[in-house]
């Protein structure tokens, strides 16, 4: 290789990082979160003080180079062992289009101390729900929500592996599962818009209530434009 073509080689990789670079501070300053407050079904310190942990205050949080508000409440759905919340919570606003959704998430039940075997435990493959993206030209698509692929239990034990497709971005240690030998953790999806030319107008967030011992929980979702 002659010495001319290395550098326009070396010169095109650089180029590239530089691009890479560029694009992910992007993703990080045009990332707006979604106002769930209208929506909450518990109140953050109640989901909190249930596991004594009160780390997570009301604020601006960046979590994988993502921004992201951490509100007052969760949007907490219901299962089988979870009977007092809703199975759905529809018309969360967004009223933008959008690249990437990013989502902070989790269940209640499904590992950590549920063990296979115990009612409360919860396959790998099993669907526990869907966002269901609905755009302006009345058009929806679905992004399931599948344990072990997308959530898991956000009590986790130390040999547990994370979601396969979401990130962990949050760990801490609580009394409450430290008891069960187990700590606490949240993950975050990331799905990206098929459709990005069209508006969203509003995301439905649906759970299997009859179906699943597993209650999926948000905490938070932003986007990139």
């Amino acid at each position: 290789m002659n010495r001319r073509l290395l550098l326009s080689l070396i010169c095109c990789m650089l180029s590239f990082s530089v691009a890479f670079a560029e694009e992910e501070k992007t993703e990080k300053k045009k990332s707006t979160p979604v106002d769930l407050s209208g929506k909450y079904t518990q109140t953050m310190q109640k989901k909190l003080a249930e596991y004594d942990n009160p780390s997570l205050p009301p604020g601006l949080y960046n979590f994988g180079d993502v921004e992201f508000e951490l509100g007052n409440g969760i949007i907490q759905l219901g299962s089988l062992y979870k009977e007092e919340c809703p199975d759905k919570v529809t018309k969360i606003e967004v009223n933008h289009k959008l690249r990437t959704l990013h989502i902070i998430q989790g269940t209640a039940f499904g590992g950590g101390p549920n063990v296979l075997g115990s009612k409360t435990h919860v396959e790998d493959g099993t669907r526990v729900g869907e966002y269901v993206v609905h755009y302006d030209d009345k058009s929806k698509v679905e992004i399931p929500i599948v344990y072990g692929k997308d959530v898991r239990d956000w009590w986790f034990r130390k040999d547990e592996k994370a979601p396969s497709e979401s990130k962990v971005i949050w760990e801490n240690d609580n009394k409450a599962a430290g008891r069960y030998q187990c700590r606490v953790r949240l993950y975050m999806t990331t799905w990206k818009n098929p459709h990005p030319d069209r508006k969203v107008v509003s995301i439905d967030y649906i759970g299997r209530k009859m179906e699943t011992a597993a209650a999926p929980f948000c905490v938070a979702m932003s986007y990139v434009k």
